[in-house]
């Protein structure tokens, strides 16, 4: 696995109403806790299980052009997290579980190139929103380079009773594609399988005669 590098965290304990309405924290929510790390995808996930591990929502998330490897700044990277909750307690509770996620999840390569197939057994408010589910559903995180991101997204959706529930056409801001598919969560497993073999296809034979 590729670790993730997280490159900064803050809080503020009682943030700016105008602030908190325009990123768009609940009413009520005005502790937030700022992330940014090298690598989008694996944030989300993480940001979603802050979700489920603490009184926490997700207030705000982007992933910022060109990917960690042009960013802008020293600690920028790759994406921003903001996460709002009614306490600091609540909101660093919620960060812990993140950072906490972030050790676990991220990226695997095969012949340099990188790609992320991941199962999350039950959903956050975070995802669910989303992918339009309900939160504890099932989904399979699945994103990869433009091509072998399509092309193993098609293999995924064949290979297990799984629903495309969000498209993520490339380019990406980061250059990337791939989708979130619903299904069991052995559904799941088995669409992230037949995504990761798929992408391992393109990489060791680009150019189909």
């Amino acid at each position: 696995m590729i670790p993730v590098t997280v490159l900064s965290v803050r809080y503020l304990a009682n943030a700016s109403p105008s602030l908190c309405a325009a990123l768009g924290a609940l009413k009520g929510y005005p502790a937030l806790g700022l992330l940014t790390t090298d690598c989008d995808d694996a944030t989300y996930i993480a940001l979603d299980a802050a979700t489920k591990a603490a009184e926490v929502e997700v207030a705000y998330g982007r992933s910022f052009y060109a990917g960690a490897a042009n960013a802008s700044t020293p600690y920028a990277g790759e994406v921003i997290g903001i996460l709002a909750a009614k306490t600091p307690g609540a909101v660093k509770s919620g960060m812990e579980a993140a950072l906490n996620q972030l050790r676990r999840v991220g990226f695997e390569e095969v012949n340099r190139v990188p790609y992320l197939a991941h199962t999350v057994s039950s959903v956050g408010t975070f995802l669910a929103r989303e992918a339009q589910v309900p939160p504890g559903t099932a989904l399979a995180y699945l994103i990869a380079p433009p091509l072998e991101g399509m092309y193993a997204l098609d293999a995924a959706l064949k290979a297990a009773d799984v629903r495309l529930r969000k498209l993520y056409a490339p380019p990406s801001e980061t250059n990337f594609g791939g989708g979130l598919l619903s299904g069991t969560q052995s559904a799941c497993d088995a669409a992230c399988g037949a995504f990761a073999r798929a992408v391992a296809e393109v990489s060791q034979t680009p150019r189909e005669e």
